[in-house]
């Protein structure tokens, strides 16, 4: 069910039926040039994807990314750049993307392929802000948790490029297909949004500070920054209605539903009753692990009956130990499952195959794991949470979950199967 909740948002598939819809087809053909920007973890995909798709030759590539894809479209312009925090290469990456956004004419067309992480891949520090104070800016707030439209709105407004600035810097139309990795699929969000309007403002990044450690915790210059924009001594990104964006058009090719879908479809194959699950899985990855177990006792579904959720959690972490929040989410389940009082198996995934700083994707869950883990004398999962050190319970008992980065990311899921004795 997971590997067909992955399948579901494979990115070359979802940009050549996107490519295929008779509107787009209809830009790309009225266009004298067509020049096309990727980024993200699903930029080499998504590019490969487009020159193959597309009914008109593409006159300029340029992608970023983790790292190149093993094949690349010849005469693509790459740089490999940093995630989650950016660095010089994010810099290098989002001036290259507005130098080729410039120089497009007025009947081109700019195609943006946005794919989760593309924040940090593409990023340009504002006037006052450095890249050393905008990276300390985005590791605290990662550090203490912070929504991903929290963390958006703050680099929108301490950004040269973000929140429909890549969009304003071209005369010509701009068409975005996003892979979303945020929650609602909000395209002001995905990828911080380069190429469509932005309705936050300073004053909400101001705010976004103040419920993540205050502003003391961040550096002076940020500060300074979002303090002058929210008196207007700053010009705000651009917003609805504003005129540098009257041709700029986007959509979602696919996100979290997509995959929670691909997921519902395979439990259904199988002959399972599906409960989805369709506010998105957020808040901290524990509390979002409570809720999960709620709805499968309370789902009044007889066995074997599935749930199936999707959306991204966060973690708070202090310590030392190692993990991520799915494994975290995955572990907090474990004492639960036995309320259900029935054979019950669940797991939690990160579509792109990288579950915090580790390499396994997420963990699962059964009925067995606290009797496994008390006769390996591994120790209880209370202890584990505590520390979050997830990734360690888990990796001793050989219930993490390891694919390999995926290519894509919209999220997470969670999948929830419960049997009978």
């Amino acid at each position: 069910m997971i590997r067909a909740a992955l399948g579901a948002v494979e990115p070359r598939r979802l940009v050549q039926e996107a490519v295929a819809a008779p509107d787009v087809e209809r830009l790309l053909r009225a266009a004298d040039a067509v020049d096309v920007i990727a980024a993200g973890k699903a930029a080499g995909a998504m590019l490969q994807a487009l020159r193959a798709a597309a009914p008109v030759p593409l006159r300029r590539e340029l992608g970023i990314g983790v790292r190149a894809p093993a094949q690349l479209p010849a005469g693509t312009r790459w740089h490999d750049s940093a995630h989650p925090v950016p660095d010089g290469r994010s810099v290098a990456a989002a001036r290259d993307a507005l130098a080729l956004a410039a120089a497009a004419g007025d009947r081109d067309l700019l195609v943006v392929l946005l794919s989760g992480g593309a924040s940090s891949m593409m990023a340009l520090p504002g006037g006052g802000v450095t890249l050393a104070e905008k990276q300390q800016t985005s590791a605290t707030m990662l550090q203490l948790g912070a929504e991903i439209h929290d963390l958006n709105t703050v680099r929108k407004h301490i950004s040269g490029i973000k929140g429909g600035q890549l969009a304003a810097a071209t005369r010509g139309a701009t068409l975005t297909l996003a892979l979303s990795d945020v929650v609602g699929d909000d395209l002001s969000a995905i990828g911080s949004g380069p190429g469509v309007a932005d309705e936050t403002t300073f004053a909400d990044a101001i705010a976004a500070l103040e419920r993540y450690g205050g502003r003391g915790r961040y550096p002076a210059a940020v500060v300074t920054r979002l303090t002058r924009g929210a008196a207007g001594a700053i010009p705000e990104t651009p917003k609805p209605g504003d005129p540098r964006l009257a041709r700029a058009e986007a959509r979602v090719v696919g996100g979290s539903r997509t995959a929670v879908d691909g997921a519902r479809a395979a439990a259904e194959g199988l002959g399972y009753v599906v409960h989805v699950i369709e506010p998105p899985i957020t808040g901290e990855a524990r509390v979002a692990a409570h809720t999960l177990m709620a709805t499968a006792r309370t789902a009044h579904l007889s066995p074997p009956f599935c749930v199936v959720a999707g959306g991204e959690t966060t973690v708070r972490t202090t310590g030392s130990g190692k993990g991520g929040r799915n494994q975290e989410c995955a572990l907090a389940m474990a004492r639960e499952l036995d309320m259900l009082g029935t054979v019950v198996v669940a797991a939690s995934v990160g579509t792109d195959g990288i579950d915090g700083p580790t390499d396994a994707a997420g963990a699962i869950v059964d009925s067995t794991t606290l009797a496994r883990a008390e006769a390996a004398d591994i120790g209880p999962p209370e202890r584990y949470l505590e520390e979050h050190n997830s990734y360690v319970f888990f990796d001793e008992l050989g219930d993490l979950i390891r694919i390999g980065p995926t290519g894509t990311n919209v999220g997470d899921v969670q999948v929830i199967l419960v049997g009978s004795r």
